[in-house]
């Protein structure tokens, strides 16, 4: 079973969804919304960003590999460039005579 999105009413009545896990835990709980058809929008724009969306880690605390048993991501940083540093140059070198 894939995960799936359920829509519900909470006790005060008002629109609620959840998206649970293939197996059937609840990972995410939305806002409240008035009406159902804007729950049904909320479910829809995370469907749409979800892919894309990237993680930021505003707890300020160091992840360590070793706890959670991923790599640590490979930085796609480059290193400054100084102002008085000459290009390397690139492609053949000549042929000397």
């Amino acid at each position: 079973m894939a995960a799936k999105f359920t829509v519900f009413k909470d006790k005060s009545g008002q629109y609620r969804f959840n998206l649970k896990a293939a197996n059937g835990e609840i990972i995410a709980t939305s806002e409240s919304y008035s009406e159902k058809k804007s729950a049904l929008k909320g479910i829809a724009s995370i469907v749409k960003s979800a892919p894309v969306a990237k993680i930021v880690d505003d707890t300020g605390e160091a992840e360590s590999p070793s706890k959670t048993g991923a790599k640590p991501a490979a930085s796609k940083a480059k290193a400054p460039v100084k102002a008085d540093a000459a290009p390397k140059p690139r492609g053949r070198k000549p042929k000397s005579e």
